[in-house]
Order: structure tokens, then sequence, then C-alpha cells
């Protein structure tokens, strides 16, 4: 099969990864890549929101399969235009994938699903969010409705931020469209867990749970990020709490787009709270998520490929993906300056050396080949270190193991990855 991915991170790199080793694969591209999927994969110079370029390569092309490794395509409408033209993508509709581009749309599938979320309301009136607002206590959290690259959610500790908060989407306009409209919600208190579930439109399986850090620093503290690392499987994810989150917000979820007419196909990212009452939805993703794809898919047993078609076939009825019974953690390599403005073009030594320790996998972020040939930074996160282990500390040694044997003076990375669930589990 001739498939192309769409997206330039890790998540991409490993989706490439995975996808290589499937017998059924005949050629793979990547749009637009990095340094790490141009050796497995032909790179093309296409944005990832370009989706009229991107159909229009794969109509040529001959391409059997698009795999969006990002919400941006997927929100703009790519599987429609792919579908109209007979081509399978494993991601849903356009009108599907409101789910993660409107905050406000999942707040009313939840409601119509008696999905248990957080209690929340809905603005586009800064003078109506306000007075809302004044009724609620802290800590409280403020999103911004649509797409916001991660910057849309802050949780205000006090009032004060809150109203800030309020002033900076909706009146500073400092996230553009995306935060015209918001959602007030109250704070859930729990441990966070991303679940996945692979979707035909009907049925559901499960495809995997993480648990990332969101915050630069060690500790969890500093701003937020795309994410500095992830590991899986989670322990606090039981496997009756598994089952619990697939039964009250994964499957009612599809069912109720499903009555819409607006079925859901592709990977649904289900951001959990595990509060003293049961899981709680707090948001929707379309896609898999970046660290946390890096840290599942090396303990994926099974071929991927035939579950992403029988995704897109509407046949996953059949299918009972295997597992390898091993601990995973990514730890994210970001370039000096992230999340704000990061330092580029500094040379990236070692991976080989780091590649060699046992249980290493090195997925390729924000890098690029400069003339001469050299390995550079060119994003914000740079590299994702992925080990797999008999444990998670075993996993974890292994990761920092080999960020120890790369050279970046450009370069830091969290050294606490994982610090919850070894704390709670030794």
């Amino acid at each position: 099969m001739r498939i192309l991915v769409v997206g330039a991170g890790g998540r991409e790199h490993a989706l490439l990864w995975r996808l290589v080793a499937s017998p059924l694969v005949e050629k793979l591209w990547c749009a637009p890549g990095n340094a790490g999927t141009a050796e497995i994969a032909e790179n093309l110079p296409i944005k990832a929101d370009d989706i009229d370029a991107l159909v229009g390569f794969a109509v040529t092309a001959g391409i059997d399969l698009v795999v969006p490794g990002s919400e941006a395509s997927l929100v703009a409408g790519i599987a429609d235009l792919l579908a109209a033209r007979g081509i399978r993508c494993c991601g849903p509709s356009a009108a599907a994938a409101r789910l993660e581009g409107s905050k406000t749309f999942t707040k009313e599938i939840a409601a119509a699903a008696a999905i248990p979320t957080a209690a929340w309301a809905s603005f586009d009136d800064p003078a109506a969010a306000r007075a809302y607002l004044r009724r609620q206590t802290a800590p409280i959290v403020i999103k911004a409705d649509g797409l916001a690259a991660g910057k849309g959610v802050v949780v205000a500790a006090d009032m004060a931020q809150a109203e800030a908060a309020i002033s900076d989407f909706m009146e500073a306009g400092k996230l553009g469209a995306a935060g015209a409209r918001i959602v007030i919600e109250e704070c859930l208190v729990g441990e966070e867990v991303s679940l996945f579930a692979l979707c035909d439109g009907e049925q559901a399986i499960f495809l995997g749970a993480a648990q990332d850090h969101k915050r630069v620093g060690d500790g969890d503290t500093g701003p937020n990020t795309g994410g500095m690392g992830a590991y899986s499987p989670p322990p606090v994810l039981t496997p009756e709490i598994q089952e619990a989150a697939m039964a009250r917000i994964v499957r009612p979820a599809l069912a109720a787009l499903a009555r819409r007419g607006t079925p859901f196909r592709g990977i649904l990212f289900a951001g959990l709270m595990l509060t003293e009452t049961g899981p709680k939805l707090i948001e929707f993703n379309v896609r898999f998520g970046d660290p946390e794809c890096q840290a599942l898919l090396p303990r994926l047993k099974s071929d991927l490929l035939p579950a992403l078609l029988a995704a897109c076939d509407g046949e996953l009825a059949r299918f009972d993906l295997r597992w390898h019974d091993q601990a995973a953690i990514t730890v994210a390599l970001a370039a000096r300056g992230y999340p704000g403005k990061p330092v580029l073009g500094g040379e990236i030594r070692g991976l080989e050396a780091a590649g060699a320790v046992p249980g290493v996998r090195i997925f390729h972020a924000g890098t690029a080949r400069d003339q001469a040939g050299r390995l550079i930074a060119a994003g914000g996160r740079v590299l994702s270190v992925t080990a797999t282990g008999a444990t998670l500390r075993a996993a974890r040694d292994a990761a920092y193991a080999a960020i120890a044997r790369l050279d970046f003076p450009d370069g830091f990375c969290r050294h606490d990855i994982g610090w919850r669930a070894l704390a709670s589990n030794g």
C-alpha cells in the first residue's frame, strides 16, 4: 500500500516507524516531515494545513491511505476531500472533528450523551462571561473554544487570573478567532490520563493510554508546553477504570455523533480526570497525542496498518489489538527558549551512541539537515527519546542514559518524567 502521513513531529515519525514494519506497505510519504522521517519515508514540501495540495498529491501519487497526525488538517476537512476522491483517510470528517475544533461542541455532545464532565457554560460576550464568573469560585478553568495550539487553556488559581484570561482571549484577541468564544468550567481534581480509542463510526476499541507532562520544568513548574514527556501504561488506569471510561465516555460520544449523521472514524483521544467519583471528560482530541504516541506505539505488538484500515472501512468489530507486557517512557528534548521563542540551528550529535542503549528509540520532531548535512534543531521540541523496559523505572533509566550520550548544547529536558507513577509504585 502507498501511504501518506501528514505532519512534522515526533508523533508522525513514530507512526511511520510503526507503519514501515507492516508487510502491507509499498511506499511511505510524509508531509512535510523532518530529518528523521526522511530516513524511512519520502518527505514532501507541503504544509500540514495545505489540504488542497495534500489531496492533489494523494490523487496524483495513487495514495491508498492518508494518516493525518495533527488536528489542523482534520478540522479543515481533509477527510471529506479525500473521501470525495475515493481515498481512505484514518481521521474524522470536519463535522466530527469539531470535537477538537470547538470546546462548546464537545460539551454539547457530552450533555446529549450524559457523559460525566465538569460543570460549564459557553460565552461569546465578555460581559456575560464576567457576570457568570462572579457567581463561581476559584480555582476555575477558562478555555478558548477553538484550536489554539495548546495555548487556549488557563487554570486560574484566583478570579484575577480568570478575568485576565477572559480579557486576553475575548478582547485583546491574543488567540485570534479561537478565543472569540470561551468555555468557563469547573476545575476537576484528580489525576489526568490520556486514553485513546480507534473508532470506525460504530465500534470503538481501546488503543492504549498514557500520562503526559505538560509543564516545562521539573516538579511540574513553569508554563504549559505541547508535552515534555509521557509514559505508558499509566498505573492509575486500572482495567475497571479503563472499561468505565470506554463505557461512559468513549462509546456514548461515538453513538451521539452517529445519531447526528456525523459518524466518527479515526483515533479519538479522551483527556480524562480520574476523580473520586470516577473518570470524567476534560476534552476530546481527534488524533494521537504528542508525546503520548511515541510512548504507546513501541508497546503495540499488532500490525498497526490493518487496524487503521479497519477503522476506515467499518470493520473494527473483528479486531483485538495485542500489546507487549512492557512499560514505555518518552522524554522530549527541547531547544533552549521553548515554549517561548526557541533557539534554532544548534547542531545535535551523538544519536548513534544514544540509540545504542538497549530498548531505546529516538523519534525526530523539530529537526532538519543543513547544507553541510549536519543535524540541527528546527523547532521547539527537537527529539523524543523513547525507551521500553520490564518496569517503568527500567525504561526511565534507559531513556535518561541515552540522553546523557547526546551532544546538544542548546537542548534541555525535564529530568523527572514518570515521577508520579514511580513515587506511588516504587
